[in-house]
């Protein structure tokens, strides 16, 4: 039985599906003005994982996730710029070929991950249709208001605006810069665009389309309304996305879908934590860890794993090793340590003998489901994992476990071991005894076996589990 921690109730509920085996997810995709960070593919693998289980507990499960590619502006309250066109003028291209590169570079990203493909992978340009329809409604039904600069959802009409943050109405008007509301017309500080006018700041905006209101574009807010339940319905099952999307965003979704439908938008709502990083951005405490964020200075891209000569199913281990719901802190040395064990891992899967059947060991497999079916525990999962190699089960046993594990890890375990396996048994046994050389305390002889094993072309890394061998 699946239970998830649903951000609207504040706790742990059992999922109910609206169909039988059958589940809708809409998750949050990138704005693709730039390169996406590790900080942001944490969220993604996040959905994935949520998208592995609900298959691996036999559901039909339906992904529709955004490719953000007008109107998101650089500040949430309605002050800053189009990221887009931010893009665009530093690299002195289009907004369409910006968009088009940096979304191609993270599906890169994400294939690379074992991220499986949404089912859909729509962008607001091309359901621009579908949102005036929705903020129509909503003017009609006096929930918006046409302004000088753009037409604006009047939160004040909505009183569970905060239900999904929690967060009091006042303590988000405080947080609205005083300099920013009075050169716009909104009515009220938290108050929201729907449809940017082609006026001030926006007067030469790339992106335009007519509308009602005159010619404009769409704001951020509006475009998740309209194509999840252009592809899902209303309501859907469950919304994913980032802690950092509660507010403004996903509580600006709710609001604006469901007074113009009278109608929830999703039963759940689940929420990936931050990766967090040591600053680097100045005026910030020595060490003190921030969320990765391209403002803050302090981001690392998927390449940058690989160029160091890691593999980005190393960065996903990393991942599955803390729960979704809790902050995990990023360093190299905590990714090297998450590179050893995976390679550990693999060298121990390949020396199970046999090959996978429909058998497998079954108070493991048993556990696992309680585990990955506990709100997606993952590091518990894992352990289990580990745990089931050093027992005394028929390798066949532990393969064809393993082989079902990895259906909601995503590791590619047994092709990871496979290649393990071709490693020569010369190096093997030179790798063998460097070690017990090692715990001879006869460094010296050692140090010579890990001359020789570089010679051949090959790396050996101490991790707590022991000795990993692999080709440089």
């Amino acid at each position: 039985m699946l239970k998830l921690f649903n951000t609207l109730s504040k706790k742990i509920e059992k999922f109910q599906p609206i169909k039988d085996k059958r589940v809708s997810i809409y998750s949050c995709g990138p704005t693709v003005y730039d390169y996406v960070h590790i900080g942001n593919l944490r969220t993604y693998l996040f959905n994935d994982i949520l998208r592995r289980v609900l298959i691996y507990d036999g559901y039909k499960v339906k992904q529709v996730m955004n490719i953000t590619d007008v109107g998101h502006l650089t500040d949430d309250a309605d002050s800053g710029v189009d990221k887009l066109e931010k893009g665009a003028e530093r690299e002195k291209k289009t907004v369409w070929d910006v968009a088009k590169f940096y979304e191609k570079e993270f599906l890169n990203d994400i294939r690379a991950l074992n991220i499986l493909m949404p089912d859909k992978l729509p962008h607001p340009t091309d359901h621009i249709k579908q949102q005036i329809k929705i903020i129509e409604t909503l003017v009609k039904i006096n929930f918006a208001y046409d302004a000088k600069e753009a037409v604006y959802f009047d939160v004040s009409k909505f009183p569970d605006y905060t239900k999904l943050s929690g967060q009091k109405l006042k303590d988000k008007k405080q947080a609205a810069r005083t300099e920013v509301v009075k050169d716009l017309s909104k009515k009220n500080p938290a108050d929201f665009a729907l449809w940017f006018k082609l006026t001030g700041k926006f007067a030469d905006h790339s992106m335009h389309w007519p509308s009602p209101w005159g010619e404009g574009f769409p704001g951020w807010h509006i475009e998740c309304s309209a194509m999840s339940t252009e592809y899902l319905g209303q309501p859907f099952d469950i919304h994913t996305g980032g802690v950092d999307l509660i507010m403004p965003h996903h509580s600006n979704e709710i609001a604006q879908s469901q007074s113009a439908s009278g109608k929830p938008l999703a039963n759940y709502w689940l929420h990936g934590e931050h990766l967090l990083i040591k600053s680097g951005k100045p005026g910030h405490l020595d060490g003190e860890p921030r969320r990765m964020a391209k403002s803050e200075n302090n981001f690392i891209r998927l390449k940058d794993i690989v160029d160091k000569g890691f593999s980005p199913l190393a960065f996903r281990y990393l991942v599955l090793g803390a729960h979704y719901q809790t902050k995990l802190n990023f360093s190299w040395e905590s990714l090297r340590a998450a590179q050893n064990s995976l390679d550990h891992l693999l060298d121990l899967i390949s020396e199970l003998k046999g090959s996978p059947g429909k058998f497998m060991c079954a108070d493991y497999a048993k556990a696992f489901d309680r585990e990955i079916n506990n709100n997606l525990d993952t590091a518990r999962a894992l352990s289990l994992t580990w745990r089931l190699l050093k027992k005394p089960n028929p390798d066949k046993l532990k393969i064809s476990t393993i082989k079902k594990f990895d259906k909601v890890f995503g590791l590619d375990l047994l092709k990871g071991a496979l290649i393990r396996k071709k490693i020569p048994n010369k190096i093997k046994e030179l790798a063998k005894t460097r070690e017990r050389l090692r715990k001879q305390k006869e460094f010296g002889k050692a140090d010579d076996a890990r001359a020789e094993l570089e010679k051949l072309g090959y790396e050996i890394n101490d991790t707590p589990e022991g000795p990993v061998v692999k080709k440089k």
